[in-house]
């Protein structure tokens, strides 16, 4: 056989592809509609730090640079959109600021652009998730699998928000769901194209920001060695896959000449953050141990996933439940999608799954090792944003559905499914006060 098999629904009740796409068209509609409704109304000093990246596009406008020193980029007066005297934070490379720049109208004295500029990543954002959806219809899923794998993902908390904001996350997530499609078909179909889209993918993920690059990098060089392992990679492709990851972490090799470090932290971030750390009196308290900084990530990451302005009530509280027990459900899924390809029973939904996961505990591991030495400078507690891993969004719910695949009794996989499509919904309109 020339390639691994696609998943195929246990049930063998796979719905018909036009009812199918049916859901995943109204899905992706609906989606498409909050983001465009957040993008007219969104305070731009609410979250996102929008005001950060509307700001460097503009200076890309106004001097013309297409590579600028991150000393000299300033930021915008939020409401008068005039440049002022303090300084950007922001480390990322300029392509995806620059993209905006060039397609969209100039934002320097001209707050009426935001607009125009955050249709754009909308824009942006909806091509990643119909890339994720296009996966989920291509895969065979029954009718209840695809509303397993797809409502998670319409239902992440921040994504709406995010996607009608101007932010590099956006290209990132792009990125991140084009790779996992070529990824999925690759193991599937073993043609070269998937190999191409998914190497694609890897590059516009780096090109918006580091954490882009380990994740959908980690997550595509996985399967290129697993296809490797199972003698199933045409050795002409790995000269394309060189290439492509030289091309995704050129903006870091650039850097590290700079700077000396693929992501500076530039003087003006560590003035954010040491300042932010004395205003909320971080400062002058101990720093914490490693492992009790762990901890503190951990729980911090999981109640940052549906972030909130308001208090949290013990009810809102035991609403993290809900993620909690899908992750949990998401392990158990990777684990079963290890017992499957140590058996030689594993289909393109296995091969994916352990990628991804493999990839997001790389990045998680990094993540929490860099913030850890944020804290012990400055003694920040505040680097946990869930949306960094927005790239690899759907490895979740395709690891419950890999959890879904080993239970058989009707009962209980009625059950799992209505807990894979309900607690997300749940969770999203009840896990956080308004405010």
């Amino acid at each position: 056989m020339s390639g691994t098999d696609t998943y195929i629904s246990p049930t063998r009740s796979a719905a018909r592809a036009p009812a199918n796409t049916l859901v995943a068209a109204v899905i992706l509609g609906l989606f498409v509609i909050s983001a465009v409704l957040t993008a007219a109304r969104k305070d731009i000093t609410q979250g996102f730090d929008e005001v950060a990246h509307v700001s460097y596009v503009a200076h890309i406008q106004h001097t013309g640079e297409a590579w600028p020193a991150f000393s000299s980029l300033r930021m915008l007066n939020p409401l008068t959109f005039q440049f002022t005297a303090e300084a950007n934070y922001l480390n990322h490379p300029p392509i995806f600021y620059g993209l905006l720049a060039v397609l969209g109208p100039d934002l320097e004295g001209r707050p009426q652009a935001l607009l125009a500029h955050r249709l754009i990543d909308v824009a942006i954002v909806a091509v990643g998730f119909a890339a994720l959806l296009w996966l989920g219809l291509s895969a065979r899923f029954s009718r209840e699998e695809l509303y397993a794998y797809a409502v998670p993902l319409a239902c992440i908390p921040v994504l709406v928000p995010l996607a009608g904001a101007v932010n590099n996350d956006d290209l990132a997530f792009l990125g991140g769901g084009i790779a996992t499609l070529g990824a999925w078909q690759l193991v599937a179909t073993n043609r070269g194209a998937w190999l191409a889209l998914a190497l694609t993918g890897v590059v516009l993920a780096a090109w918006a920001k580091l954490t882009g690059l380990v994740l959908a990098g980690a997550m595509v060089s996985a399967v290129i060695a697993y296809l490797l392992w199972r003698q199933r990679l045409n050795w002409s492709w790995t000269i394309a896959a060189v290439l492509a990851f030289a091309l995704a972490a050129a903006p870091y090799i650039v850097y590290m000449m700079q700077y000396g470090s693929p992501a500076p932290d530039t003087s003006a971030e560590m003035a954010l953050i040491e300042n932010g750390a004395r205003a909320v009196g971080w400062a002058d308290l101990p720093r914490k141990s490693f492992p009790a900084y762990v901890v503190h990530f951990i729980v911090a990451f999981v109640v940052d996933w549906l972030p909130t302005l308001g208090d949290r009530s013990a009810f809102h509280y035991f609403m993290l439940a809900i993620p909690v027990a899908a992750l949990a459900g998401a392990l158990a899924g990777f684990v079963l999608a290890l017992r499957r390809l140590w058996r030689r029973q594993e289909t393109a939904l296995e091969v994916v799954v352990i990628a991804g996961a493999l990839a997001l505990a790389v990045t998680f591991a990094l993540h929490v090792r860099y913030s850890y030495g944020h804290h012990l400078a400055t003694g920040w507690l505040m680097e946990t944003y869930p949306r960094y891993y927005l790239p690899l969004a759907a490895i979740v719910p395709l690891a419950g559905l890999s959890l879904l695949a080993d239970v058989k009794t009707p009962r209980w996989r009625a059950a799992l499914l209505a807990f894979l499509i309900a607690g997300p919904a749940i969770f999203r309109v009840f896990g956080a006060p308004l405010g």
